[in-house]
């Protein structure tokens, strides 16, 4: 387990450093000024022949890169070209609500995904199945922003059960901490905590539903299929010949070896998650980590695009590294596998 936990560390760190040379590349990679793109400060600034020598801009493209991670390791990230403040103070308010969102959906994903398909798998052609398997069919195609919309539609607009778009109503004025909203709430010592906390509940119902619908919808499936494969293998058959009721065959023998293939998806499942909430941010107005890079990129803040697009890429890869070890750890037939044995 060591080997596969050393390696898979060797992994991330040489992804990263890959991640970091095509950050420090974009900066040369977009059009205009190359000090301007990688710290956000213009040209006309006073300000901008210091940032350009603390940069080492006047030195050879290995200097540059060295003061490139330099920067980033002492949250030095520039200033955003369109609102002149800087990139990592703005980013520890919106991952926050990024995160809180993605975490969220994520739980709703596992709660129900895996328990749908074992459901569809047990009940394999039948009008159970069949019903599962439309729902997984439609939530698959329909494109995120559509159902997003259609959903602010029926829900938001025609029935008002729920806000149409933020995070909580600006009435309840919950003072910006943390960036998290439940966070901000609970720390805030307003006397209507608790109907605050409710509304901010109501916002996140909607953006929470659509950005989980994908993930489930694929945990559900891969879980219905491994299980269906499992339920067709001679050790469950000889399980119930030996008198095995239904539960006990479920739970000890199919559910623990179908998860095996499951598990190793988590992680797609996740990006896939952090694809659609770009999407998600900008439909609802959240204002997290997705929102803020779509807009980057309609206003060409070239700052903002390189730590966006860093930060996102390494959560994902964080992810599956970790997803990758959990599952070795999990099942020892996979440590085999991976060590060769």
């Amino acid at each position: 387990m060591i080997r596969i936990i050393l390696r898979q560390l060797t992994v991330l760190i040489l992804t990263l450093f890959l991640l970091s040379l095509l950050a420090f590349s974009l900066a040369y990679l977009f059009p205009g000024d190359v000090v301007t793109n990688a710290s956000g400060v213009l040209a006309t600034d006073v300000h901008y022949p210091a940032v350009a020598h603390a940069r080492a801009f006047d030195k050879n493209i290995l200097s540059q890169y060295l003061a490139y991670m330099s920067h980033l390791f002492s949250y030095d990230w520039g200033v955003s070209l369109q609102d002149g403040v800087s990139v990592w103070q703005e980013f520890k308010l919106r991952f926050p609500a990024t995160l809180e969102l993605s975490l969220l959906a994520m739980a709703l994903a596992l709660l129900l995904g895996p328990p749908l398909g074992i459901l569809a798998a047990i009940n394999h052609n039948k009008i159970i199945d069949q019903v599962i398997t439309l729902f997984s069919l439609s939530g698959y195609s329909i494109p995120v922003f559509w159902m997003a919309q259609l959903c602010i539609l029926i829900f938001a607009v025609a029935l008002g059960w729920v806000p149409i778009a933020g995070q909580v109503n600006p009435l309840f004025d919950i003072p910006l901490v943390s960036g998290s909203i439940l966070v901000d709430i609970w720390l805030s010592e307003q006397p209507y905590r608790g109907i605050a906390l409710l509304n901010a509940l109501q916002h996140m119902l909607l953006p929470v539903i659509v950005l989980a619908t994908v993930p489930l919808v694929l945990l559900m499936r891969l879980t219905r299929n491994a299980c269906i494969e499992v339920l067709r293998l001679n050790f469950v058959k000889g399980a119930y010949a030996r008198g095995l009721s239904t539960p006990e065959v479920l739970f000890k023998h199919v559910i623990p070896n179908a998860m095996q293939e499951v598990t190793l998806h988590i992680s797609t499942a996740f990006s896939l998650l952090i694809t659609n909430i770009l999407i998600i941010e900008l439909i609802f107005s959240w204002p997290g980590l997705g929102r803020w890079l779509v807009r980057s990129i309609y206003e060409r803040d070239y700052p903002v695009i390189q730590g966006a697009l860093l930060l996102l890429t390494s959560l994902i890869l964080l992810v599956n590294i970790t997803t990758t070890i959990i599952h070795a750890w999990r099942f020892p037939r996979v440590r085999r596998e991976l060590n060769a044995t």
